[in-house]
C-alpha cells in the first residue's frame, strides 16, 4: 500500500492549474442532456494530458470515454458525472455561474449552477488522469474514464449503456473488470474521504400523477368532481405508507413536491397535478412502497368518482447503490495507507499548502451513507461487475468545525443543491484526485 501512497504523491500534478479548471466548470454549468461545452473542455482537456488516450465523444448523449491501454492486465473504469441543476446561484464567488439557460423538459429558461459539485468530480477524475498516465510505467492494464451526463435526471448512466457504450461494434469501451465512483458531499469536512461496504446510497423513484375530476362553478360543487380535494386526500393518506405500513427497522420516504391545479378562485378544475418522489434502501421496500403509491391515488379517485383513471408518469428512477464487499475492502486498505484514519480537528491545518492539505486529510472506511441518489452502479451492473462509489467532504474546515462545536450543522452548512453549495477548493481537490488515482492503482497490475 506504500507504494501507491508513494506513486499518487510522486506523481501528483501542479494543482494550480487544475483549480483554475475547477473555477472555469464552475462558472460555466450546463443542464443535464446539454452538456455540450462541458464535454468538449473535457476532450480538449484529455487531448493535452496524453495522445495515447483513445477519445470516445457523443456516447448516450453528451457522454464521452477515453481509453488508455497500457500493456495486459485488469481494465478498471473511473467515472465522474458533468451536468449542472436549474439553480440560481447565491454563493457571492467571483466565479459564480451566471448561466441561464433553456431546459429542454420544459422549454423554459432557467438558472443554471453546479450546486451538487460535479465541476469538482470533473476536476478531480482530470487531475487522477494525469497521475496514472504519469506513472504508467508503474502499472499495467488498461483505464477507461466514463464522463458520464444526466446524473441529475436519472437516465444518463442507462443512455451510455443502451448507446453501445461496451458494444464491439459501436463505442466499443472495454467491459472493465472493476468500476470506481466518487461524490463531493456538503455532509462532510474537506480533507474527509471516506467508504462503505453494502448500501451507500438509497433508491430514488419520481412521477407526476394526474387527478381527473369535473370543472365547474365553485358555487355549484354538487354538479362537479374536484380534483383539488381528490388530490388532498391522497396526499395525506400517501404518508401512512412510511407512517403506518413501513416497518421501522426499515426506512423509506414518500414526499409529494408540488401540487398544481387551476388558477381562479371561483373555478373547480378539470385535473389536479403532483409531483410524488419515494426512496428506499432496499428492492422489496421500494417495490412496496412504488405500488402503495398507485393502490392509494387509485382508490381515492374511485371513492371521489374521478371522471378516468388517475395517469403516472415516471420521471427519474435511481437504483439502489450497493458497494461490493470485496472490491471497498480493498480500497479500505489503500485509503487507509495513504490517507490516514481518525477525525479531523480544529487543530488541523486547513489545506492551504501542499504540507497542510496532506495533513488534514482523513480516512473514515464507514462513512455516512449518502443521503442522495445516484446512476452510477449501472456502469457496472449493465455488465455484472462488481464496484465501489466513495465520498470525500467540500465544507471548509473552519465552518465545518465552528458548526459542530455548535450542534448547526444541519443548520448553517449547505448541502448539496442548495444555492450556497460551494466546495473548499483545496484541500478537496486534491483528496478527490487523489482517491480516483489510488483507488484505480489498487486494481491495475504492478509491472514486474
Amino acid at each position: 500500500m506504500a507504494s501507491i501512497s508513494s506513486m499518487v504523491a510522486q506523481h501528483r500534478p501542479d494543482l494550480g492549474p487544475l483549480q483554475d479548471l475547477y473555477r472555469h466548470f464552475h462558472a460555466h454549468p450546463e443542464l443535464s442532456n446539454q452538456e455540450r461545452e462541458t464535454a468538449a473542455s473535457i476532450a480538449t482537456e484529455l487531448r493535452n494530458i496524453s495522445p495515447d488516450f483513445v477519445i470516445k465523444t457523443g456516447i448516450g448523449g453528451h457522454g464521452l470515454a477515453a481509453i488508455l491501454r497500457n500493456r495486459g492486465g485488469p481494465t478498471v473504469l473511473l467515472r465522474a458525472d458533468i451536468d449542472a441543476l436549474p439553480v440560481l446561484e447565491r454563493t457571492g464567488l467571483p466565479y459564480a455561474s451566471t448561466r441561464r439557460m433553456h431546459d429542454v423538459l420544459d422549454g423554459v429558461e432557467k438558472p443554471v449552477m453546479h450546486a451538487c459539485g460535479h465541476d469538482m468530480h470533473i476536476t478531480c477524475l482530470l487531475g487522477a488522469a494525469r497521475i496514472l498516465v504519469s506513472s504508467r510505467d508503474a502499472w499495467t492494464g488498461t483505464l477507461v474514464l466514463a464522463f458520464q451526463p444526466a446524473e441529475e435526471r436519472g437516465t444518463g448512466a442507462q443512455a451510455m449503456v443502451d448507446d453501445g457504450l461496451y458494444d464491439p461494434q459501436k463505442h466499443a469501451v472495454p467491459i472493465p473488470d472493476v468500476v470506481l465512483g466518487a461524490h463531493v458531499t456538503g455532509a462532510a469536512r474537506t480533507g474527509v474521504i471516506g467508504t462503505r461496504r453494502g448500501l451507500m446510497a438509497t433508491s430514488a423513484d419520481s412521477m407526476r400523477v394526474t387527478l381527473y375530476g369535473r370543472g365547474g362553478h365553485a358555487s355549484m360543487p354538487h354538479a362537479a368532481v374536484d380534483p383539488v380535494l381528490m388530490a388532498a386526500s391522497a396526499i395525506l393518506k400517501l404518508q401512512t405508507i412510511v407512517s403506518r405500513e413501513t416497518d421501522p427497522a426499515d426506512s423509506a420516504v414518500v414526499t409529494v413536491a408540488s401540487v398544481h391545479a387551476g388558477d381562479a378562485e371561483n373555478i373547480i378544475a378539470d385535473e389536479a397535478r403532483l409531483s410524488v418522489e419515494s426512496r428506499a434502501v432496499n428492492q422489496r421496500t421500494r417495490d412496496r412502497t412504488l405500488k402503495r403509491i398507485r393502490d392509494i391515488v387509485r382508490a381515492e379517485c374511485l371513492g371521489a368518482q374521478a371522471t378516468r383513471e388517475p395517469t403516472f408518469q415516471t420521471t427519474r428512477a435511481f437504483p439502489l447503490t450497493i458497494n461490493d464487499d470485496e472490491v471497498t475492502a480493498r480500497v479500505e486498505e489503500t485509503f487507509a495507507a495513504h490517507f490516514g484514519e481518525g477525525k479531523p480537528t480544529m487543530n488541523d491545518k486547513k489545506g492551504e499548502d501542499e504540507e497542510g492539505a496532506h495533513e488534514c486529510r482523513r480516512y473514515d472506511r464507514d462513512i455516512p451513507r449518502f443521503a442522495a441518489s445516484e446512476d452510477f452502479s449501472i456502469l457496472a451492473t449493465a455488465v455484472g461487475k462488481p464496484y465501489c462509489f466513495f465520498m470525500y467532504g467540500g465544507v471548509e474546515a473552519e465552518a465545518w468545525d465552528r458548526a459542530e462545536s455548535q450542534g448547526t450543522l444541519a443548520e448553517s452548512i449547505p448541502s448539496n443543491h442548495s444555492a450556497l453549495f460551494a466546495p473548499a477548493i483545496m484541500p478537496t481537490l486534491q483528496v478527490g484526485l487523489d482517491g480516483y488515482a489510488a483507488a484505480a492503482l489498487t486494481f491495475l497490475g504492478k509491472k514486474r
